[in-house]
């Protein structure tokens, strides 16, 4: 089954992703089938919006460690696949609007940070688990939450893993806008369509003018060696033994 889905609605386009009963957790295929998603919507000039949402419960669980065990991409290519699908939601024509509801984990947290705006119910639960689980935290996620959150903020909620909610992140400067959980669909729509309503020259223009002063900030051209970084975590002892008691502590958890 197709773990994501795309509609479009004259200038508004839809990636929705789809696979609710995994708390939509990104596994190797559904990281490829973002990268696709996000150049099909490119491929069309009359979308100007996307909004990015999920199915269920949750945004997104983080990767999927299950994929693991079920065989495919070695982690250091999945590592590589993540900053792939990053770069590709950052890099796209159109404006991005994520809605996040549930819990937003790890890699999760790193495809709403690629987004250009984003919206939150206030139930919402952040959390980045990486280091507990003894890797770091790669997908070009590092940079990324620098220049949104600044280096500080950066190193305390990676390095401590704590989760945190809706309001402190807006309080953060991470969220746009804090809703009601039955609000989120509506007002996440609307600010899509009240965008794609505007002429779509300033809306590319602006968009690259404050990707390139973010890329002056803290750029994610050195995230390619991410993956090289992750593939030297889970081979060291004390890493893999933080793996195993993360795990044995939370059931198989994804991350």
């Amino acid at each position: 089954m197709p773990a994501t889905r795309i509609d479009t609605d004259g200038a508004v386009g839809f990636l929705t992703l789809t696979r609710p009963e995994k708390l939509n957790a990104l596994a190797p295929a559904t990281l490829a089938e973002l990268i696709a998603a996000a150049r099909t919507l490119d491929e069309q000039p009359e979308v100007k919006v996307v909004l990015v949402r999920a199915e269920g419960r949750a945004f997104c669980a983080g990767f999927d460690i299950d994929a693991f065990a079920e065989g495919g991409p070695t982690p250091r290519e999945t590592a590589d696949l993540g900053r792939l699908m990053a770069e590709t939601i950052t890099g796209m024509r159109a404006l991005t609007v994520a809605a996040i509801q549930g819990r937003c984990v790890g890699g999760g947290v790193v495809l709403a940070a690629a987004c250009d705006l984003r919206l939150a119910a206030c139930d919402t639960v952040f959390s980045i688990p990486e280091v507990d689980l003894g890797i770091p935290l790669a997908w070009g996620g590092i940079p990324r939450l620098v220049r949104e959150l600044g280096p500080a903020v950066t190193k305390e909620l990676v390095l401590t893993c704590r989760p945190f909610g809706a309001a402190e992140a807006l309080a953060l400067r991470f969220l746009n806008r804090v809703l009601a959980p039955e609000e989120l669909a509506a007002a996440a729509e609307a600010l899509a369509r009240e965008l794609a309503a505007k002429p779509g020259f300033a809306l590319r223009a602006t968009k690259e003018q404050v990707n390139a002063v973010l890329d002056e900030i803290a750029g994610t051209a050195r995230s390619a060696a991410d993956a090289d970084i992750l593939s030297s975590a889970i081979s060291d002892p004390e890493s893999q033994e933080a793996a195993r008691r993360y795990l044995g502590q939370r059931g198989r958890a994804v991350s």
